[in-house]
């Protein structure tokens, strides 16, 4: 068993920044990738970004230069460091872990507004 926890989440003026974390713990041999993902009412979830063990990142078009995402593969937490947020990136951040199959967190609501 796998077990996801984000941290993290909370409320931000716009142009803000917040850090996000996520540890994943449990019967785990190796992660292959971890990555986080957002969903924002009414609309399907999407990923955000992501980073392999080898340290190859993936970043969604909007969030390029403003979000970094980081890894420490020996204690299995990835980081995401979101500058210069905006309204419209209030949604549920979701961290997953691929190890043998996708594990999900719960999920940390983060907000935008003024």
């Amino acid at each position: 068993q796998v077990q996801v926890v984000e941290s993290g989440g909370g409320w931000v003026q716009p142009g803000g920044s917040l850090r996000l974390s996520c540890v994943a713990s449990g019967s785990i041999c190796s992660i292959f990738a971890m990555g986080w993902y957002r969903q924002a009412p009414g609309k399907q979830r999407e990923l955000v970004a992501a980073i392999t063990s080898g340290g190859t990142t993936t970043y969604t078009d909007f969030v390029k230069g403003r979000f970094t995402i980081s890894r420490d593969n020996a204690k299995n937490t990835v980081s995401l460091q979101m500058n210069s947020l905006k309204p419209e990136e209030t949604a549920v951040y979701s961290c997953n872990a691929v190890t043998g199959g996708g594990y999900w967190g719960q999920g940390t609501q983060v907000t935008v507004s003024s």
